[in-house]
């Protein structure tokens, strides 16, 4: 086994095994780390000894509840250049989790956040336990839902993408299933021998993969986002954030008032981006995805933007009470939306 401080990497029978080594931090990203995973995921792609790979985190809370942007918005505007940094290595990693070409299993068996999900739904496998809580929450932080959140989430069923793009809801169990995020479920107590049962089987495809999963799943039961799932698509079937709080306003059910208290605290910045990116993302590939997100991002760090007020609110100073600028989403011009998404020159992302 070869040891570093904040992933763990293991050749175990046909697997290669990720194991995210922060569990103190929730088992969040560091650039290091990212670095790390694309060089592994390199070289077992060309190991014919690696017939598959798993990547789990350490500890009984997360998976990995994101990318460490506490540390990067420490930096100011004017000295960004280890936010691109990290952002640019995370994502040229997602790329690689998706081209992968042998079996990619995540485990998602706690907190899956941010950076977790660009480290695990670009994979073929995704398997959730109960204890599994997955969020894109980055429009209460001034920022965007990345590591490929432009491609998978316009891909999710109905509205249920830009739904939780724009609102960070939190899914677990059935939901997780029935939003296309998870592939399947099993129980907790049951992962530990389903690792082992996977080192040890017969993997040539994806088929023998499956078929290990089968033999230790079980059925979560009804996903009780299927209850909303005609006021989503309805509400965030509107074309901009102005016409789905006005849709929002005009339902008389405890769901749509809970959702729009949600929308008011977030980012209205971040908001109008979103949608611009998610509609953007339906006719892109992924790499394409992630180069314009690498834009987005890049930007976004580049001056004194709600990311650095998000971050300040709800992870340093913790107080909930960010200050936006501009305050409303009346307020957010189109052009300051069309600025995020503006070429960089020579500073594009390279995948």
């Amino acid at each position: 086994m070869t040891t570093e401080a904040e992933v763990l990497f293991e050749h175990r029978g046909c697997l290669g095994i990720i194991t995210l080594n922060r569990p103190r931090a929730l088992n969040s990203l560091s650039t290091a780390m990212c670095l790390l995973m694309d060089e592994a995921l390199i070289k077992w792609a060309e190991d014919d000894a690696v017939k598959a790979v798993i990547i789990q985190g350490a500890g009984e809370k997360a998976f990995c509840a994101g990318g460490d942007v506490k540390t990067l918005a420490e930096n100011s505007p004017h000295d960004h250049h280890k936010a691109t940094e990290f952002f640019a290595t995370e994502y040229v990693m997602n790329s690689r989790i998706y081209h992968f070409p042998k079996p990619y299993i995540a485990l998602l068996d706690g907190i899956t956040m941010g950076g977790g999900v660009g480290v695990s739904v670009h994979g073929s496998h995704r398997i959730i336990t109960e204890r599994c809580l997955f969020a894109m929450p980055e429009s209460a932080i001034g920022l965007i839902p990345d590591v490929g959140g432009s491609y998978f989430m316009p891909r999710l069923p109905g509205k249920l993408g830009l739904y939780l793009g724009l609102t960070g809801a939190r899914l677990r169990g059935a939901d997780i299933l029935y939003a296309g995020i998870g592939t399947s479920y099993m129980t907790s107590d049951r992962v530990e021998a389903f690792v082992s049962a996977l080192a040890e089987a017969d993997i040539e495809d994806a088929s023998d993969v499956d078929r290990v999963i089968a033999e230790f799943t079980v059925d979560p039961g009804a996903a009780p986002l299927d209850e909303f799932r005609d006021l989503i698509d309805a509400a965030f079937g509107e074309e901009t954030i102005e016409d789905i709080l006005d849709h929002l306003e005009a339902i008389d059910h405890d769901w749509a008032g809970k959702t729009l208290v949600k929308l008011k605290k977030m980012s209205p910045v971040s908001m109008k981006v979103i949608i611009e990116q998610i509609t953007r993302g339906v006719a892109l590939d992924f790499n394409e995805a992630m180069k314009m997100e690498y834009r987005i991002v890049s930007h976004i760090v580049s001056y004194q933007s709600d990311f650095y007020e998000g971050v300040r609110a709800v992870l340093i100073d913790k107080d909930q009470n960010p200050a936006w600028n501009p305050a409303t989403v009346e307020d957010v011009t189109g052009d300051m939306v069309a600025a995020h998404f503006e070429n960089l020159g020579i500073q594009e992302l390279e995948i």
